[in-house]
């Protein structure tokens, strides 16, 4: 059976930290950088050939630079024959680009979804998808997690008046999540339409 190999980005080293503590593992040897002109290099400091590689990479910060530094190390693991490439997402980038709303627009998330997986990425892992349909884009698999449990063990723990809460969300699609029966039904929530929002 394969060994787990546990590679960060750049986006988020304390969560990979967190992970690999939580797992009992060490990072993985990576090197980052940028050539003269800006270019992301990539340099894998340890043999990966048969293993299961994990590399955790969030859509945040600076986006652009992030996703390629990601598609370069699932790329970088993969011609070093490692068994499968997992790509751990929490933040899944363009995600909110999922359709058409217009004539001419780009359906980026669709884009994001073939170069991952041009890549050489065998799965992804990814929290809160924006539009539940981007799983679609894939033809690997991909695992969409909640953070609903944990926020609402969170409340629970931590808000004495937990009951008394207002959940308020940003626009309709999140406020749908929660309207979920098996969810948030004991707490109260409201949508503002974003010209009326009272923040």
């Amino acid at each position: 059976m394969p060994n787990i190999v546990l590679f960060s980005g750049s986006s988020h080293h304390d969560l990979s930290q967190k992970v690999a503590d939580r797992l009992g593992l060490e990072l993985g040897k990576v090197v980052t950088k940028k050539f003269s002109n800006q270019e992301t290099c990539v340099e894998i400091g340890e043999s990966v050939r048969g293993e299961d590689v994990y590399i955790v990479q969030s859509g945040c910060g600076e986006i652009n630079d992030n996703l390629m530094e990601l598609l370069i190390m699932i790329n970088a693991c993969k011609i070093a024959s490692s068994s499968r490439v997992t790509a751990v997402i929490p933040c899944f980038p363009y995600a909110r680009q999922d359709k058409k709303d217009k004539s001419r627009a780009p359906i980026s998330a669709k884009l994001v979804a073939n170069m991952l997986s041009v890549a050489g990425a065998d799965h992804i892992i990814t929290m809160d998808l924006h539009a539940s349909q981007i799983q679609g884009f894939f033809d690997i698999a991909v695992d969409n997690l909640y953070a609903e449990p944990a926020v609402l063990k969170w409340i629970k723990e931590n808000i004495p008046e937990w009951k008394n809460c207002i959940i308020v969300s940003p626009d309709a699609g999140g406020a749908k999540r929660l309207r979920h029966p098996h969810s948030w039904h004991f707490l109260r929530s409201c949508h503002f339409p974003h010209q009326q929002c009272p923040i």
